[in-house]
């Protein structure tokens, strides 16, 4: 029976994924006095007298609400906030298990056009909701909300609160998938602006692969959706599409694809075929990450391209080069809180990006290959991107993603840039 079977599963979530854990002992009169009444007025009386102070005296320093409203849950729709609750609790578990961040799930119903349970998202309440919980947390992770109301909430949000917010559906893909394409430009000999580039799907992971991609120096990226290429001539684009239009004569996916280096895909299964990425330069890069199946298979790949170097990168973890999330989002909060940063800005994303990719170009340990039987994980066409169970992620991703903070002015501690290396270090060997 395989492991993902139905009831394999459910076994596995029956009473949740996640619990609290006491980091202070509570054993004796004194811990209970210590813990809650008499004591606490004191920590409650720093907080007020020092509001800066509730970073010290409580876990928000470490703490990470992931929010949804169950509008787009991991591929599978709208079917409302409770549904979600088994996503975020995953989502927490990961927080924990590859960044050491607690994270907690923070399922939120009512958010929608009307009051009902599903439906399309009102990004007012969904502001206003965690805008409400925010003093707790030290950052918040958005999860699962719909587009086109993901990017104004996580943008007004991101302005209005002081504390990082960070929607992994838009950035996590883009900054994984930044760093891969950084590294196909070194395979291919070529700097970021010399790239022609052509995506397809623009969601929200698509505007915000894009925008990564124009932030680390592309500035030759066409992007197409559901209707053909976005061009500047198309009066049915909304503002987001708007921004990346371009000139053009290509009208559809397939024209725009002739002659390109990298196509990136997160939109759906099987738009590509064979001929298309024959069409393609003489050493393209095809990232089809539409889960769970990619836009074109990568067996259909290697049959159409024979004899020619090319690279392939899909969402799968069955097949190599995988777009994962899990190699950004714990170490982009890891960092930010750390340096308790006040955003997750570009640089500190693009930091990220540049970390992950030279990190690939170093290899995996032999830990890392021991994981994985059979596989090459040397750096090169088939290992662009480092596997998730990477313990150097801990530390070399949040160090740059801290370093980027202290560097832009967004971090509210000052750290001894090497001392928190070494500190990192240290952390990641007690994990």
């Amino acid at each position: 029976m395989s492991a993902f079977d139905r009831e394999s599963v459910l076994e596995y979530h029956r009473g949740g994924k996640v619990a609290v854990r006491l980091p202070r002992p509570l054993k004796t009169k004194e811990d209970l006095c210590l813990a809650y009444t008499p004591g606490v007025a004191h920590a409650v009386r720093e907080i007020a007298k020092t509001p800066s102070s509730v970073y010290d005296v409580t876990a928000k320093e470490n703490l990470v609400a992931v929010v949804s409203d169950g509008t787009a849950i991991l591929g599978l729709g709208d079917l409302g906030a409770a549904a979600s609750i088994p996503v975020m609790e995953g989502k927490a578990v990961l927080f924990k298990a590859f960044g050491d961040v607690d994270a907690w799930p923070v399922p939120l119903d009512c958010c929608r056009e009307g009051g009902g349970s599903t439906g399309r998202t009102d990004p007012e309440r969904v502001i206003a909701a965690v805008k409400a919980i925010a003093p707790q947390y030290g950052g918040i992770n958005l999860e699962d909300i719909a587009s086109p109301a993901c990017f104004e909430i996580e943008d007004r949000l991101d302005a209005e609160l002081d504390i990082p917010v960070f929607h992994d559906d838009q950035w996590g893909t883009a900054v994984i998938s930044l760093a891969g394409v950084m590294n196909y430009a070194k395979l291919a000999g070529k700097d970021m602006g010399d790239l022609r580039i052509v995506m397809n799907g623009a969601g929200a992971a698509g505007i915000r692969i894009c925008e990564m991609l124009k932030a680390a120096g592309a500035c030759n990226v066409t992007m197409c959706d559901r209707k053909g290429t976005i061009r500047r001539d198309r009066q049915d684009l909304n503002e987001f599409k708007a921004r990346h239009a371009v000139d053009t004569k290509a009208q559809t996916l397939k024209e725009a694809l002739v002659g390109a280096d990298v196509f990136i895909g997160v939109s759906a299964a099987n738009v590509l075929s064979g001929e298309d990425v024959k069409r393609m330069a003489d050493f393209p890069a095809v990232f089809a990450m539409a889960n769970p199946d990619p836009e074109i298979p990568p067996a259909e790949v290697a049959a159409a391209l024979s004899g020619r170097r090319y690279v392939m990168v899909t969402g799968r973890s069955d097949y190599p080069n995988q777009i994962n999330n899990v190699l950004g989002f714990p170490y982009l909060f890891r960092g930010a809180l750390d340096a308790r940063a006040t955003t997750i800005n570009s640089a500190m994303k693009v930091a990220a990006a540049n970390a992950l990719a030279a990190l690939a170009r170093t290899g995996a340990t032999d830990e890392v290959k021991a994981i994985y039987p059979g596989e090459t994980l040397e750096f090169g066409e088939g290992y662009i991107i480092p596997k998730p169970f990477d313990r150097r992620l801990f530390t070399e991703v949040s160090f740059a993603v801290a370093e980027a903070a202290v560097k832009t002015g967004v971090a509210r501690r000052e750290l001894d840039l090497a001392a928190y290396r070494a500190d990192l270090e240290r952390r990641n060997l007690e994990r």
